[in-house]
């Protein structure tokens, strides 16, 4: 296995990329599933490294409160150890000026990972929303960026299976390492807006791109896009042409802001991408000073409708119209939506 040489690493980087693997997943016949090898490997972390240890704990104390909202609803997630991911700078200066936590050398003594198929390593995440909740971080130090790494994303979310919802966070929108590419791995089930888009009604077909499906929800506060296929290659190519279509309607070349959430129905053999097409990172309330700030920053699992509040005076405060406007702010507006779908298809 090829490693790239960076000017950070003292040593051998294969040699400590081999210090760091508890076990390897790479689709062949005869291995533990995925899913059984991550929920014995948070086990083990969890008996070895102290940190996550205290940081499961701290998750079993959070205080949560359901906000019923204009056709939708949120959970609201008070979880003090959120703040320092809440509030990270996602500029060029921060990330200049600090170490990158996802590199191996990086990583604490203690933390481990599953080398999932040469390319990446699954890691126990130490501050979690959900239990269990992992990251997936590219063995590489290279830039947050979803186009050219779309059909590992789909292949880690049937390797995973049904129970398990993979994310991704646009490096402006969310991405506590913008200038490390990530995912996170989570338990499917656990944001609302999973259940909520089970609801037909709210469906409307747009286009169809490579055989897979563009759909447009309605009726939840925010703007989501469904794109819907069987086919893993057919899928990135659609989701790449969306991706395309974004760029021209916005006048940008660098990649548009969005949040993802996948999902494998391995009885259908179906994938499930929720597109989350952003305008903004963090609403204006974000930089107010004193009491008028709320400290949310919506990444992925915000926009799936778990609104993290790090600040418990934002999570005893904030009403449904408050979210209502949050989620307003930072969704990118409906006709520029459209526009993008109806090019993909064209």
């Amino acid at each position: 296995m090829k490693i790239a040489r960076k000017p950070w690493v003292n040593g051998d980087p294969a040699a400590i990329l081999d210090k760091k693997i508890y076990a390897t997943f790479d689709g062949g016949e005869g291995l533990k599933d995925l899913s059984g090898l991550c929920l014995d490997f948070l086990s083990e972390q969890k008996r070895a490294w102290l940190d996550l240890r205290e940081g499961c704990e701290l998750l079993r104390g959070v205080r949560e409160r359901t906000l019923p909202c204009r056709g939708f609803s949120v959970r609201l997630q008070h979880n003090p150890g959120r703040i320092r991911s809440s509030t990270a700078g996602v500029g060029r200066k921060e990330e200049n000026g600090r170490r990158c936590f996802l590199c191996l050398d990086h990583l604490p003594e203690d933390q481990k990972g599953i080398l999932h198929r040469g390319e990446y390593l699954i890691l126990c995440n130490p501050m979690p929303v959900f239990s269990p909740h992992f990251t997936v971080s590219h063995l590489d130090h290279r830039p947050q960026a979803i186009t050219e790494q779309i059909n590992t994303f789909l292949q880690l979310i049937a390797d995973l299976g049904s129970g398990w919802a993979v994310l991704y966070n646009g490096p402006r929108c969310g991405a506590s390492a913008p200038d490390h590419l990530h995912f996170q791995a989570v338990p499917s089930q656990q944001m609302p807006i999973e259940k909520e888009i089970l609801q037909k009604k709210r469906f409307t077909l747009m286009t169809t791109v490579d055989r897979c499906l563009l759909y447009r929800v309605k009726d939840l506060g925010r703007e989501v896009v469904v794109l819907e296929g069987d086919d893993l290659t057919a899928m990135g190519g659609a989701f790449n042409r969306f991706l395309d279509s974004l760029r021209t309607v916005l006048s940008v070349e660098e990649e548009p802001m969005m949040n993802i959430a996948g999902f494998h129905k391995q009885e259908k053999g179906k994938w499930h991408l929720l597109i989350f097409p952003r305008r903004k990172h963090r609403p204006d309330a974000f930089f107010k000073k004193g009491e008028d700030r709320v400290v949310i920053s919506p990444g992925v699992i915000d926009m799936g409708g778990v609104l993290i509040t790090p600040v418990k005076e934002d999570f005893e405060r904030l009403d449904a119209a408050s979210v209502e406007g949050i989620y307003e702010e930072v969704s990118l507006e409906g006709r520029t939506v459209e526009r993008a779908i109806y090019e993909s298809g064209r």
